[in-house]
Protein backbone atom coordinates (compact mmCIF):
# COMPACT_ATOMS: atom_id res chain seq x y z
CA UNK A 1 0.00 0.00 0.00
CA UNK A 2 2.86 2.29 0.81
CA UNK A 3 4.67 1.46 -2.63
CA UNK A 4 1.41 2.09 -4.44
CA UNK A 5 1.04 5.81 -2.62
CA UNK A 6 4.64 6.86 -3.23
CA UNK A 7 3.75 5.70 -6.95
CA UNK A 8 0.99 7.95 -7.38
CA UNK A 9 2.86 10.59 -5.23
CA UNK A 10 5.54 9.90 -8.14
CA UNK A 11 3.14 10.02 -10.94
CA UNK A 12 1.43 13.28 -10.25
CA UNK A 13 5.20 14.89 -9.74
CA UNK A 14 6.34 13.75 -13.59
CA UNK A 15 2.72 14.76 -14.88
CA UNK A 16 3.71 18.21 -12.99
CA UNK A 17 7.28 18.15 -14.40
CA UNK A 18 6.84 17.18 -17.79
CA UNK A 19 8.18 18.99 -20.34
CA UNK A 20 5.20 20.01 -22.11
CA UNK A 21 3.27 20.93 -18.94
CA UNK A 22 6.64 23.10 -17.79
CA UNK A 23 6.57 24.32 -21.51
CA UNK A 24 2.48 24.98 -21.50
CA UNK A 25 2.81 27.28 -18.01
CA UNK A 26 5.71 28.82 -18.60
CA UNK A 27 3.53 30.78 -22.15
CA UNK A 28 0.53 31.43 -20.26
CA UNK A 29 2.32 33.01 -17.02
CA UNK A 30 4.57 35.44 -19.76
CA UNK A 31 2.04 35.96 -22.00
CA UNK A 32 -0.80 36.37 -19.37
CA UNK A 33 -0.39 40.27 -19.49
CA UNK A 34 -1.35 40.14 -23.48
CA UNK A 35 -4.13 38.04 -23.40
CA UNK A 36 -7.78 38.70 -23.11
CA UNK A 37 -9.65 36.98 -20.35
CA UNK A 38 -11.10 34.77 -22.99
CA UNK A 39 -7.73 33.54 -24.69
CA UNK A 40 -6.53 33.49 -21.13
CA UNK A 41 -9.57 31.38 -19.82
CA UNK A 42 -8.77 29.16 -23.07
CA UNK A 43 -5.13 28.91 -22.34
CA UNK A 44 -5.76 27.71 -18.45
CA UNK A 45 -8.10 24.99 -19.70
CA UNK A 46 -5.10 23.77 -22.40
CA UNK A 47 -3.19 23.41 -19.12
CA UNK A 48 -5.64 21.81 -17.32
CA UNK A 49 -6.66 19.22 -19.18
CA UNK A 50 -3.23 18.51 -20.40
CA UNK A 51 -2.38 18.08 -17.31
CA UNK A 52 -5.32 16.27 -15.30
CA UNK A 53 -4.80 13.71 -18.21
CA UNK A 54 -1.69 13.18 -18.44
CA UNK A 55 -1.34 12.85 -14.63
CA UNK A 56 -4.49 9.75 -14.89
CA UNK A 57 -2.21 8.38 -17.74
CA UNK A 58 0.90 7.99 -15.51
CA UNK A 59 -1.13 6.97 -12.48
CA UNK A 60 -2.52 4.00 -14.73
CA UNK A 61 0.77 3.01 -15.60
CA UNK A 62 1.61 3.13 -11.98
CA UNK A 63 -1.08 1.16 -10.59
CA UNK A 64 -2.03 -1.33 -13.41
CA UNK A 65 0.02 -3.92 -15.16
CA UNK A 66 -0.05 -3.40 -18.81
CA UNK A 67 -2.42 -6.50 -19.49
CA UNK A 68 -4.51 -5.21 -17.10
CA UNK A 69 -4.31 -1.45 -18.78
CA UNK A 70 -4.97 -3.61 -21.76
CA UNK A 71 -8.21 -5.36 -20.61
CA UNK A 72 -9.59 -2.44 -19.51
CA UNK A 73 -8.93 -0.79 -22.83
CA UNK A 74 -10.47 -3.76 -24.24
CA UNK A 75 -13.29 -3.41 -22.21
CA UNK A 76 -14.10 0.40 -22.90
CA UNK A 77 -14.21 -0.23 -26.70
CA UNK A 78 -16.25 -2.83 -26.05
CA UNK A 79 -18.79 -0.61 -23.58
CA UNK A 80 -18.33 2.02 -26.56
CA UNK A 81 -18.99 -0.15 -29.42
CA UNK A 82 -22.81 -1.63 -27.23
CA UNK A 83 -23.59 2.45 -26.73
CA UNK A 84 -23.11 2.88 -30.64
CA UNK A 85 -25.28 -0.15 -31.47
CA UNK A 86 -27.91 0.89 -28.89
CA UNK A 87 -28.23 4.10 -30.21
CA UNK A 88 -28.08 2.98 -33.94
CA UNK A 89 -31.54 0.85 -33.13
Amino acid sequence: MIATAIALQDATKDAVMHDLTLVLAKDIYENKDYMDTETFAKAMFHYSAHLSSLTATLVLDAVLTKSQISEMMDTIKEMDSMGKDITNE
